[in-house]
């Protein structure tokens, strides 16, 4: 008996010291903490490739079997593909990372820059090859014996006078074509852009010399014919190349070019077309053709592609633009942007979208073997267009919202109307006018499928006999979202995917999977009604492998199984399950665990999947099963987290004084002592517990709360949910986060006195106006806040040059009214108004390029509480943005958050920056992390 004791507190003794032993988090680790990208499994399941990247630093490319053998290791390895017979790997190596970074210190130019390399992996022999100064690498689509890459070669420079100094040689592109079996290679020079037929038979190519070159003859388009070996030249002369496009079978070629002289003002493309029997490309269509609108021309910037049958050729159209009179003098005229009240859009909108309007095209369609005259599809009255994944049908959609364009400065989402578009006769029909929602073509282009949002139905739409159908027209569920809770229309859940024979569509419900008939006659409810009982949704897990680009569209297995993710509502497990088209059955449990589960990739048959796998204690790694059977595990990419302190995420439940039921996510250090007291963070957006089991990795953040950080280093963390009242956010915000803070303070391991909040956007707003509520906080971090929404309503969202409008009145800022159908309530929802209440010390941050929330809401608070005396800070990061986009603020602000809290909720001494500020005349020498 006495020895069973010693051994319980030997081992007691020996688990508290390794907890002692363990180090909290600091700001050092942040680099060298590392995630897995990319993650693939080949078709025939035998190689598992992926890249295992630092947050910073040089990544490691790997190739394992799925026994955990490693095949390839390639540091710095990216963009790898593997060959059709899964004979080679290829892929690039980067630079060094330092390498790049001392370039960038020197400030060198683009051309001077650290070049790739490219890598070649043998999977007979395991040898491998590199190959230097490589801008990119091309594979066929449907054959790989060969590669084509694009490589940075020393000219020669010649002189013949002695006494110069030898200039420096000159870098021009050198186009290689390798045979990967032998290694052979053919050498082609000053090459410009490049493509492969699809079925490996031609290499078709650009060359381009300098401009002040006038006199060489190389410049035009070029196809090496790989089997008879022969060059030919198939369009002559100068000028830009593009646009290379095959068709499925590889017997046709089209491309665009300009041949003007390079300093035209204005360009001139034209659609060119080639076939093996032609000794050059032909002009298909220029802005002289038949069908061709007046005052337009072919696209520079629109795409080529064929239908899968070969006999359409889509391409752009677009108007010829006015050009800019190069005799004025720029400082001899008024810069001006003039906004009119009945432009579609405003002009700081217009503006943003300047690069876009210019190199907009308009599609057309052109049969190539059949006529001549082209078909002009749409015009700028239209928004959306989209084919079929073959394109082969007659029909394409279209969307309208030319007449409602004004509108979306408050709505947020115009009204459109729906059409379909014959690519024989260019008849435009009308299917629904006036539509808000989500709309799709079915497979064979014989139905259109759309959503009603004012109705929350879905629709099908016979093209054949014009004939519309209501699909879940009597069913007791809604398809829209359930928990909406904004003055908007709810969202679709969405479409799964269709059938192989192109008669059934598969929609979501919240929980369920449901199969309808297009010609609205026959649904299922698929998952036989178990994702609702049970309150689990249940999604496709789509595992087919498809190296086609063209074919995009989701089709369902109507005979055999597939597999589902679920998600528990309640207990937030995520889970694979299997079930089958065929009838109506409850899904079957393959496993359902306390961990998220992404990145999954299949072999061909489906019988061996990758995945990651993770949740807040475990890091993602990578795992391979054999049909969800056993796992295996293939990595560990972050071993030393076993040496800091970490934590544990669990749900927590409570009542808010409305009665309202809420739960959040509760962090605790890993050595988390009941007896002792914590400080405790409240890190809020909207709902966050759907994460519970989701991994965070101690990383520099755009400004959000570092959650495994303040963990770490015992802190509390709580992550509560909210749900809101149209009309009354901060209401909402209060009903709660406060109440959860004070469930939660309750207990004894909780220090009331020392509880704080932060939050970012959203979140920061909330921070605002709790602290105008509540005196409960003895610290606060406020990240782009908007504290006033009176100014903040006719503002501009200047990253997309968009109002602000229809944020309030239809979106997340949840007001459902303009300010002057209730000005009251924009007040009430405007921290500034109440400021003078405020007493927990706060720090915003507001970035002087923020495109989302205008930075001077910022300002205003700051100004705001200066003015009263209150104790306040702003970070202005300049040149930054809504989150923070440059690494190095990033990290600024995670020591700049941890010592303002370490201060306030532990006591410890401020640094100068808290004390006393850092004057503009010590800004880029002293950052006031020093304490005093």
């Amino acid at each position: 008996m006495y020895l069973n004791k010693l051994a319980v507190a030997v081992a007691f003794l020996s688990i508290s010291s390794s907890y002692a032993q363990k180090k909290p988090l600091d700001h050092s680790v942040y680099d060298g903490w590392k995630s897995i990208n990319n993650a693939e499994i080949s078709k025939s399941g035998k190689f598992i490739f992926y890249q295992v990247s630092p947050q910073e630093g040089d990544g490691l490319f790997e190739v394992k079997s799925k026994d955990n053998a490693t095949l390839f290791a390639v540091p710095r390895g990216s963009n790898v593909q593997l060959t059709k017979t899964e004979n080679f790997f290829l892929g690039t190596i980067k630079p060094t990372f330092e390498q790049v970074r001392q370039a960038k210190i020197k400030k060198k130019k683009a051309d001077d820059m650290p070049k790739d390399s490219l890598w070649i992996g043998n999977n007979l022999n395991k040898e491998e090859w590199k190959v230097g100064s490589v801008k990119s690498y091309k594979l066929a689509l449907n054959k790989n014996d060969y590669v084509a890459y694009l490589a940075q070669q020393a000219a020669k420079v010649e002189s013949s006078d002695t006494t110069k100094k030898a200039a420096k040689p000159k870098n021009i592109d050198v186009l290689v074509l390798r045979n990967l079996a032998t290694g052979d290679t053919l050498n082609f020079t000053k090459v410009d852009q490049y493509a492969w037929s699809p079925t490996e038979d031609a290499l078709v190519f650009s060359k381009k010399n300098e401009a002040k070159d006038s006199l060489s003859k190389d410049d035009g388009l070029y196809l090496y014919n790989l089997q008879s070996k022969q060059l030919k030249k198939i369009s002559e002369g100068k000028g830009t190349y593009k646009e290379f496009t095959f068709d499925d079978q590889g017997q046709q070629f089209s491309f665009l070019a300009d041949k003007t002289p390079e300093k035209s003002l204005l360009k001139d493309y034209k659609l060119y077309y080639y076939k093996p029997h032609l000794d050059t490309a032909t002009v298909l269509v220029d802005q002289k053709s038949t069908g061709v609108p007046q005052k337009w021309y072919v696209s520079g910037d629109g795409r080529i592609n064929f239908s899968a049958d070969g006999q359409k050729l889509f391409f752009g159209l677009a108007p010829i633009p006015a050009v800019k009179d190069t005799t004025l003098v720029d400082f001899e005229h008024a810069q001006v942007d003039i906004w009119h009240w009945k432009e579609d859009y405003l002009q700081p909108q217009q503006l943003v979208n300047l690069k876009r309007d210019q190199s907009r095209s308009f599609p057309a369609i052109i049969y190539p073997n059949n006529s001549n005259t082209v078909l002009s599809l749409v015009d700028e009255k239209f928004n959306r267009i989209s084919y079929t994944d073959a394109a082969n049908n007659e029909w394409i959609l279209a969307t309208s919202d030319f007449g409602n364009r004004t509108q979306t400065q408050w709505t947020g989402s115009g009204i459109s109307d729906i059409y379909i578009i014959s690519t024989l006769t260019g008849e435009k029909r009308l299917v629904k006018k006036d539509f808000t929602g989500s709309v799709a073509m079915s497979p064979k282009g014989d139905y259109v499928i759309y959503m009603d949002s004012d109705k929350s139905n879905w629709y099908s739409y016979a093209i054949a006999n014009q004939s519309t159908a209501s699909l879940n027209d009597g069913l007791p569920v809604s398809f829209v979202d359930e928990e909406n809770d904004s003055p908007n229309y709810a969202s679709p859940y969405g479409i799964m995917g269709w059938s192989e024979d192109g008669k059934q569509v598969f929609i979501y419900d919240r929980y369920d999977i449901w199969s309808f008939d297009l010609n609205g006659k026959d649904k299922k409810l698929l998952t036989n009604g178990d994702g609702r009982a049970s309150k689990t949704t249940y999604r496709y897990l789509n595992l087919t492998k498809n190296d086609n680009p063209r074919y995009r569209t989701t089709i369902i297995p109507t005979k055999g199984n597939f597999y589902l993710t679920s998600f528990n509502q309640e207990t937030k497990y995520n889970g694979i399950f299997v079930t089958s088209a065929g009838k109506s059955r409850k899904p079957a449990e393959v496993t359902s665990e306390p961990f998220t589960f992404k990145a999954f990739s299949a072999s061909a048959d489906q019988k061996t999947v990758i995945f990651t796998k993770e949740n807040y204690t475990a890091s993602p790694d990578l795992y391979v099963t054999d049909s969800f059977k056993k796992e295996s595990r293939l990595t560990d990419v972050n071993p030393q987290q076993a040496d800091y302190n970490w934590g544990t995420a669990e749900l927590v439940h409570w009542t808010t004084p409305a009665g309202h039921a809420a739960e959040g996510i509760l962090y605790k250090p890993e050595n988390f002592d009941p007896n002792k007291k914590y400080p405790i963070i409240a890190y809020f957006y909207e709902k966050l517990t759907d994460g519970l089991y989701t991994y965070q990795a101690p990383a520099p953040t755009p400004s959000r709360l570092n959650i495994p950080y303040f963990v770490s280093n015992e802190y509390l963390v709580f992550a509560p949910d909210i749900n809101y009242e149209i009309g009354h956010p901060g209401k909402s915000a209060e009903e709660y986060i406060n109440s959860g803070m004070e469930f939660l303070s309750k207990n004894e391991w909780v220090d009331a006195s020392k509880m704080a909040i932060q939050g970012q956007s959203w979140g920061g707003y909330q921070v605002a106006h709790l602290i105008t509520r509540t005196n409960m906080y003895a610290a606060a971090w406020t990240g782009a806040p908007v504290v006033n929404m009176t100014s903040a309503y006719g503002g501009i969202r200047w990253q997309t040059g968009l109002s602000r409008q229809f944020q309030y009145e239809h979106t997340q800022s949840r007001i459902g009214k303009t300010l002057w159908e209730d000005r009251d309530l924009y007040v009430e929802n405007s921290p500034l108004f109440f400021m003078d209440r405020v007493t927990t010390p706060v720090v915003i941050m507001s970035n002087d390029n923020d495109g989302a929330v205008p930075w001077y809401q910022g300002i205003e608070m700051f100004t705001a509480l200066r003015r009263l005396q209150k104790p306040v800070w702003m970070l202005n990061y300049n040149n930054d943005d809504h989150n923070l986009m440059k690494r190095q603020n990033r990290k600024d602000i995670q020591i700049r958050q941890a010592q303002f809290f370490d201060h306030f909720l532990k006591g410890k001494p401020a640094p100068k920056w808290i004390t006393s500020g850092v004057p503009a005349i010590e800004k880029g020498i002293d950052w006031g992390f020093e304490t005093n």
